[in-house]
Parts: C-alpha cells; structure tokens; sequence
C-alpha cells in the first residue's frame, strides 16, 4: 500500500465492516467503542458507515446523522462490499470473529473479499482488535492468501497472533484485547435487576447458553423456514444435533434447578445473541422452578442493559466470550462451557483454563459444572484476586487499540485530532 506524503486535511471516509445488526450484546459493545476510537482519532467530521445485513436491528442503538450511515448489504455481497470499499477512504475489519469460521465460512469470506477489495483499490485496510480460531484447511489458505494483504492487523489475544503466524500470514501483527473493555454501559442502568426483576432479591445465577448444535451456518438453496438464519444461510440440522440440543437443554435445566433448591438463587437465562433465545426458552420450560427464572435477551435488551445484567450477578455460567468479558469489571465468579477458541482462550489468559473451563463435549460436562457451581458459591472470593489482576491487565492492553489506531491513520496519511 502506497503511503499519502503529508497529512490528508479531508474529512476521512471509514468503512467499519463487521456482524452489525444481529442483535448480539458483544458486537453491539464492541462497535459503539469502535465509533468511539474513530472519533477520539478522526474527530467527528470523519464519515463512518456501518454495513449490514439486517438494519432494522441496527437501527437500535445506531443513531444515523450527517456523519454516520447504515448501508445494508444483500447475502450475497460481493458486488455491495466492492462498491462500499471503492466509496471509502479507510477500511476497518471490526468483527471479533474475523480469522475463524466456527459460526459460518460466510462471514470469514465476506472480511476477506472486503481485505482483497482495500488491496486493489490501494486503500488502507485495518483488522482491529479481532480473533483468530478453527478453520477448514480451505479456509487457512484463502486466509493466508487474503489475510497477508491487511495493511495491519490488531489481535486480541496473543494466541490468535500465533495461530495467524503459523498460517503464514505475513501482514504486520500487534496484540492487545477486545475493544469491549472500553466499553461504557449507562449508569442508570446499575439497577436494571431490581427494576425489572424484585423478586430476585436473593441473589442470582446468570446462565449464558449457546445452541453449540447449531454451528456451522451453512449456504443452501432451500430448507425448512424456521431453520433459515437470512437466506441463503441455514443453520445446521440433523436427528443427533436435535437430540444433542434437547440433552443440553435437560442438562443445564437440570442445574438450574439444583441452583434454586440449594442455594436459594433465581436463574437468569441469558441471551447474548437473539438466536440463543429458543436454547433459553427450552431451558426455561423443562424447570420445574421455572417460577425462579427469567430470559433477558439482547432482542429486548441493549448492550448497557446487558452489561450491567451480567454485573449484577452472584455466579455466571457462560458459553458466551462477551458475557466473560463484559462481566470481568466486577469480578463475577464464573465458570465456562465452551464451543470456541474465544472463550478457552480467554480462561488461558485469565488463569482458569484448567480448572474452570470444560469443552461442551467432554462427556463429564455437567458433574464437573456442579462441582464448580458449589465451589464458587461456597466461596465467591475463589478465584476474585485472578479476575481483578486480568480485568486490570485487559484495560492495559485495550488502552493501546486507541493508540495503534492512531499510529495506523497518521501512516496512512490522514490528520489526526491532537
């Protein structure tokens, strides 16, 4: 990429290219710091557009105005995405998920067609603070191919830089953490739950389901209505899958029922992504102390509302990466199922991999989250001093995304604020 000589005194263009508009609590938190970095850089001149494929959900919490778009984009989005990056000055890949395709290969092709656009129309092209995980060895090449083009990449994690390097992509790489630590939720929404719920006076175990049964979504030309995530995107189904999700729905009911017996909590079932709220639902009506239980979904509720949610929690059990992380400024006891790198690697991190984290298949999954669920609740300060030390080293590192940004737009040849 040619560097401009001398900064560009224009109002920059910036196209933030991620999963907007899926009513997801991480992505909406993550975006409006993004907004946040852009302007603290750019100043709030600079021009930002927000794809999506679904802008009635985005139109949420994005307020368009003279400086700010939302453009949707159809499924099929090779033609929309060359065009958007044609119109724009600057590039950011602002999706978490960029490097992997444990969710579905179409969005990881959909970030990197966006990267190979930036390329050749030599505009400056940014990953910003994303991840990197599983990947098909089809999909490891078009990354290294396509990935290698990026004029800088920003990971999260020190594993996912690792990971891009064994590929072979050769784009410069910085490490530091997700831009949702900066994220700001609404102080009046600190006491959402005695708001909306009094009746869980007595504390509260917030369980963060996945359907793990679902993923990969995968292109069909046609399937069953209720399956369709946006056409032409279904998401996976079979007679195993089914009887899988209903064996985790009985599981987790289970637990939650214990919790409520033993230790006198209410359960919120937490949606972090709208399409989590079939799982929870199913988990709510298999309770037989459904009574205790609650469904807050980021359909109904928005990312401060969410935040501040998970912070008000006694114990979090999550398969969610951002119900983790948004809930760490409080120190929340949790415990973690996971599906995806994200989370296991964020337990590496925090220091509680070996012992508070479990794959969603290990066949002892729910013994070893009653054992966990007792311990923590037995003893909340357990693990509190390696929740404090990470949430303080996370904000060291999310502070320098600014920075980088910085760095990046100054080399590209834009003005910067002071």
């Amino acid at each position: 990429m040619k560097r401009r000589t001398g900064a560009d005194t224009r109002s920059a263009k910036v196209l933030l290219m991620g999963y907007n508009g899926a009513n997801n609590t991480g992505s909406e938190a993550r975006l409006l710091a993004i907004i946040e970095d852009v302007r603290a850089v750019l100043g709030h001149a600079a021009f930002i557009t927000v794809p999506t494929l679904n802008q009635a959900n985005l139109r949420r919490y994005i307020q368009e105005g003279p400086t700010l778009q939302i453009a949707p984009f159809p499924s099929i989005f090779f033609l929309a995405l060359r065009k958007l990056v044609r119109e724009h000055d600057l590039l950011l890949l602002v999706e978490g998920s960029c490097y992997m395709d444990t969710w579905t290969s179409a969005l990881l092709w959909a970030f990197l067609w966006t990267t190979r656009c930036a390329y050749m129309r030599n505009k400056p092209c940014l990953a910003y603070a994303v991840d990197a995980g599983a990947l098909s060895a089809f999909n490891k090449c078009c990354v290294r191919r396509e990935a290698s083009k990026t004029a800088l990449i920003i990971t999260r994690t020190q594993s996912a830089a690792d990971r891009l390097k064994s590929w072979g992509v050769t784009a410069p790489i910085e490490v530091t953490t997700d831009t949702a630590f900066t994220f700001h939720p609404d102080p009046a929404d600190s006491d959402l739950l005695q708001r909306v719920w009094p009746e869980s006076a007595s504390g509260v175990v917030g369980l963060a389901v996945v359907n793990f049964y679902l993923w990969p979504v995968v292109m069909r030309l046609w399937g069953r209505r209720e399956h369709c995530y946006k056409w032409p995107y279904y998401f996976s189904q079979s007679p195993q899958r089914r009887r899988a999700a209903e064996v985790l729905a009985s599981g987790l009911a289970a637990e939650a029922d214990r919790i409520v017996e033993k230790y006198h909590k209410s359960i919120a079932l937490i949606c972090m992504e709208e399409v989590d709220e079939p799982l929870a639902q199913d988990v709510y009506h298999r309770m037989t102390h459904s009574d205790r239980a609650r469904v807050f979904s980021s359909r109904q509720y928005n990312a401060s509302q969410m935040t501040m949610l998970l912070r008000e929690l006694d114990l979090l059990v999550t398969s969610r990466y951002h119900a983790g992380v948004l809930s760490l400024a409080a120190q929340i006891p949790q415990v973690a199922v996971g599906h995806d790198q994200r989370l296991e690697d964020f337990y590496q991190e925090l220091g509680l991999k070996e012992e508070f984290f479990i794959a969603y298949n290990s066949p002892q999954v729910f013994e070893f989250l009653q054992d966990r669920v007792d311990r923590l609740l037995g003893d909340p300060t357990l693990i509190k001093e390696a929740l404090r030390k990470g949430y303080d080293g996370y904000m060291t590192k999310a502070l320098r995304n600014r920075k980088l940004l910085r760095d990046f737009v100054a080399e590209s040849g834009w003005q910067v604020m002071a």
